[in-house]
């Protein structure tokens, strides 16, 4: 199935510029279909979706007429409003399960991670012992439920859909998150990965001392058709 939440973005940047070129503010567009223009501008960034009868409205109000690029645009709402695999897990925070909808569509990830293991690439063991230790103090069941969901996540590189480029600080390959056990399997499972045909691990030496970003991680998704997200 096509990611709704890809959907939903693909949708909100064709409103986006039908407004703009229609010469609408966002107070204007939102006062047709009786929204806040907060909402209507969460609708233009993918965050949700848009029924029928309120995208008709707003394609009135921007002076669309083109009959083919109507019925485009009112089946991509429709499939917006699905529900990705992700939505069973329903304790996930939201912007959490936006990034996972926007991931299921891309076709390369780039990542940088200063502090711990991609979450593509963590072993099960590694993930829930990070997990364990959440400020929050999650209960183990939801601990269990988050490993699922990065357990899912993961068959977009075992099955070839994804291309992975993480680039890591040297620091993450040494803090021992769930113990030397636990790391041992981790860096493993990073050599392993390392072979995949889809998957490049580059790792930034201490020696290199400071550089550009390295107080902050960043993800990086490209898409066949659309515009990258960071």
């Amino acid at each position: 199935m096509e990611s709704p939440t890809f959907v939903r973005f693909q949708l909100g940047a064709q409103l986006r510029k039908a407004r703009e070129q229609a010469d609408v503010t966002a107070e204007e567009a939102a006062a047709a279909i009786e929204v806040t223009a907060s909402t209507l501008r969460r609708i233009e960034a993918g965050r949700v979706g848009i029924k029928g009868p309120a995208l008709n409205a707003l394609l009135d109000r921007y002076g669309v007429t083109d009959a083919e690029l109507r019925d485009t645009l009112l089946s991509m709402a429709r499939t917006g409003k699905q529900r990705g695999w992700w939505a069973k897990y329903g304790d996930l925070p939201s912007s959490y399960r936006q990034y996972i909808g926007l991931e299921s569509a891309a076709e390369e990830v780039q990542t940088f991670e200063t502090l711990v293991v991609p979450g593509l690439l963590q072993t099960p063991a590694y993930s829930r012992a990070m997990m364990a230790e959440d400020a929050f103090e999650p209960s183990p069941e939801a601990v269990e439920r988050r490993v699922a969901v990065r357990t899912h996540r993961q068959e977009l590189i075992s099955s070839g859909k994804l291309r992975l480029v993480a680039v890591l600080d040297e620091a993450v390959l040494h803090r021992q998150i769930g113990g030397a056990a636990v790391m041992a399997d981790q860096l493993t499972a990073l050599l392993d990965a390392g072979s995949r045909w889809n998957v490049t691990v580059q790792v930034i030496p201490f020696r290199e001392g400071a550089y550009a970003s390295m107080l902050s991680s960043f993800h990086i998704l490209n898409f066949a058709d659309g515009p990258s997200v960071v």
